[in-house]
């Protein structure tokens, strides 16, 4: 089945936030945010904005009906500042206005005034000064300390990694409406319908119930609308609850970039030993996670960096500790990889350095090390189902390693002007939300009186083709023709207390949950037409909209059953439930198995350095994944290719740049820099790896959201490659992103 957005897309009918039609009276809100980085709030004047003609209302913490407080993990960040300023970019006030150009133009009208205090953009300052989000966390296996002293070879570093800003082509925004009764109807861009319904009714001081979420798609999320979609979506409830009109507030591009919080940077130290055949005895890291000034999903972020410290390699003593830090910074936030990409990074850097320092190839050591069945993780799960030794023999046969090797040595040895490159990344990432109650999802279905159904579960489309899979398994089960299935948008009202699109667990957990509810429903409808035929309900199959008894053509159809089923007052309707089993985790033992599985897979990234200039072209990427059995291979092939090029972006060009005062350099599209159609591999090869599957996958088709993101990291190697072939006296950089600017430095340092 082809991606059911797909028509709508490229003929501008699907509908986002921005296209809802505004109802008359609509008002319009823009955001005031604080100037300044951190500080107490001496005064401000709103007296000019509000004689603007077309201003309705400026909105302040003192508006707030509820409690002026959005924090969801930790309750650290209030909706509108109070007498402190944190962030650049932090909101103060709400303007309401008649149209946003009026609200714009009252903005710049406020006059305010800061005490400015001592401003921290660096996590290792943070950290040496006791700002922290919360207590830093350990993971630990075996003995490091005592291991040392067997190791060979030993090696200590730094490795720093920029953040990366979301981008997504719809920015922030939402649409509150008044309803009856008190009600409110919140139309948001976001990722987690339910955690803004959740905080809106604490701002708000209503019950959930009285909250009603709604959302068709997302222009894009990657993470950055799993929870800071949240604000201004309260903002816009709280204008509707005040003012009784609704209210729209969308950011502006320039808005969202300074308001909004990033990939999470992290500063990191290593030290890794390897025995006297290079096998890795010991790994010690520790972590500084450049949280911003509130925590957001740090913690979780933080955790999952600790969960994916060792990323595909089996080490039998491991000691990893990673500090959230308290900058002055907007609060960065989930983005793709969900802080799993910045602790593989840090063990790629540590293999790296190894292998220049010990002269051998890093793809060995790599290969040597790589986890097997029965190893243990850092946090106590066992390793299952693994298939890296497989992917990478696979590696090496379907695209010739060795040949590839000797070309690429061959060309950098006839050009002095240009060099090539080339890396191998490996990628293990676990499935599941880390923190084991999230892993639950719920489905509504109806199955209406002509045969049409109706689905809505919890799981938010953005772009990713995750209602495509929805419809395909509804009509799987039911056998019936896709054009009969609608899928709803997502609602709280219809769909409670879900959890947010993200963890790639979002397919899994609600098309399960649709499977369990579609299966009670197939249940139904199968006795009815047993009671009709005179036969058992295990006898009865559906087959392309018919009805087989036992093999047979009954020559009765699917909407004759279900019309006989109504009118014998079978219940059509059914809702369907979900909680991923076996997955488990300690948080004061740190230890459990929190992953349902495991996704694996390996990258081969070919890149060109022009070592005149400083340039760079990816000659080529080819990739084995494992998809498990997908379902629908046309979107996971998209969703890799998405997410490779968006992890090369990562390491490459995407530079978030702050000053020391906290201030935004990288602000817009003329001074960040995303991969464009130039900035693609020529030739990007996806090969499936050949596997069973596992049944804890929807229909055995794994996650593939965030896994293919971790593939971008070989870019930096690859790059880096290039440049130690050119430069024998390089040396190791260690700071991603990869910039023209770095690569001119190791060229010629």
């Amino acid at each position: 089945m082809k991606n059911i957005d797909s028509k709508g897309h490229v003929t501008g009918k699907s509908i986002y936030l921005d296209d809802i039609p505004t109802l008359s009276g609509t008002l319009f809100g823009v955001v005031f945010d604080s100037p300044k980085a951190h500080g107490h709030i001496n005064s401000v004047d709103y007296s000019k904005a509000l004689t603007l003609p077309g201003v309705v209302r400026i909105l302040t913490h003192e508006d707030v009906t509820g409690e002026n407080q959005i924090g969801g993990i930790i309750p650290d960040e209030p909706l509108f500042a109070t007498d402190e300023v944190h962030f650049q970019g932090q909101p103060i006030a709400l303007i309401v206005a008649k149209s946003e150009h009026i609200a714009s133009k009252a903005r710049k009208l406020i006059e305010i005034d800061i005490t400015e205090k001592e401003i921290i953009v660096d996590p290792r300052i943070a950290q040496a000064k006791g700002e922290l989000i919360f207590p830093p966390r350990t993971f630990k296996m075996g003995d490091s300390q005592d291991a040392w002293k067997d190791c060979k070879y030993i090696f200590e570093g730094k490795a720093d990694v920029n953040g990366q800003e979301h981008l997504y082509i719809e920015t922030q925004g939402a649409y509150a409406q008044p309803m009856e009764n008190g009600n409110i109807r919140i139309s948001s861009s976001t990722q987690g319908p339910t955690a803004v319904q959740r905080a809106a009714a604490k701002v708000l001081n209503l019950g959930m119930n009285k909250i009603e979420i709604d959302v068709v798609r997302l222009g894009g999320g990657f993470g950055g609308k799993e929870d800071q979609a949240t604000p201004w979506a309260i903002m816009a409830g709280l204008a509707v609850q005040i003012l009784q009109k609704p209210v729209k507030v969308v950011l502006s591009r320039m808005d969202d970039m300074r308001m909004t919080g990033k990939r999470h940077p992290y500063a990191a130290d290593y030290k890794i030993g390897f025995s006297e055949d290079h096998k890795i005895l010991a790994y010690e890291a520790t972590f500084f996670q450049n949280a911003g000034a509130a925590a957001d999903l740090s913690p979780a972020v933080m955790e999952r960096t600790l969960f994916h410290a060792t990323n595909s390699y089996f080490v039998p003593n491991v000691e990893v500790t990673a500090y959230s830090c308290k900058t002055n910074l907007p609060p960065n936030t989930a983005f793709r990889g969900f802080g799993g990409p910045q602790g593989m990074f840090v063990i790629e850097i540590a293999l790296r350095h190894a292998a220049k320092e010990m002269k051998v190839s890093t793809f060995s050591l790599q290969k040597k090390n790589l986890l097997k069945d029965g190893d243990e993780f850092p946090y106590g799960q066992i390793a299952g189902g693994v298939e890296l030794e497989k992917i990478w023999s696979a590696v090496e046969t379907k695209f010739s390693l060795e040949e590839q090797e000797a070309r690429v040595a061959k060309f950098n040895k006839e050009h002095s002007d240009k060099k090539k490159g080339l890396s191998l990344m490996p990628i293990t990432f676990g499935i599941s939300f880390t923190k084991t109650p999230m892993n639950q999802a719920r489905a509504l279905v109806h199955i209406y009186s002509d045969g049409s159904v109706g689905i809505s579960t919890g799981a938010v489309e953005m772009g990713q083709g995750v209602n495509t899979k929805m419809l395909q398994i509804a009509a799987q089960m039911f056998s019936i023709d896709p054009q009969k299935v609608k899928l709803e948008s997502t609602n709280t009202t219809r769909v409670s207390n879900t959890s947010p699109t993200a963890a790639s667990a979002t397919a899994d957990l609600n098309g399960k949950a649709l499977q369990n509810a579609c299966q009670a429903l197939v249940m139904r409808l199968k006795k009815s037409a047993a009671n009709h035929f005179k036969c058992g309900a295990g006898q009865v199959e559906f087959k392309d909209e018919a009805i087989y008894i036992l093999g047979k053509d009954s020559h009765m159809t699917w909407n004759q059953l279900v019309d006989m089923a109504f009118l014998e007052r079978v219940c059509l309707t059914e809702n369907g439930h979900y909680a991923t089993p076996i997955i488990n985790f300690d948080k004061d033992k740190e230890k459990g198995h929190p992953f349902a599985y495991h996704v694996y897979g390996l990258a081969l990234t070919e890149v060109t350095v022009d070592c005149i200039r400083g340039t760079y072209e990816f000659d080529s990427v080819k990739l084995v994944h494992d998809f498990g059995q997908s379902m629908n291979m046309s979107v996971d092939l998209g969703q890799i290719e998405g997410g490779l090029v968006q992890g090369m972006g990562w390491m490459t060009m995407e530079e978030i740049s702050y000053d020391d005062n906290g201030r935004l350099r990288s602000n817009s599209l003329s001074t960040y820099k995303v991969p464009d159609i130039y900035s693609v591999p020529k030739e990007l090869i996806v090969e499936p790896h050949d596997t069973v599957g596992t049944e804890m996958a929807i229909l055995k088709s794994k996650a593939v959201g965030e896994p293919p993101l971790m593939y971008g990291i070989g870019a930096y190697f690859a790059i880096e490659n290039a440049v130690a072939a050119f430069n024998p006296n390089y040396k190791l950089i260690q700071n991603a992103p990869f910039t023209h600017e770095k690569v001119l430095t190791g060229l010629y340092s």
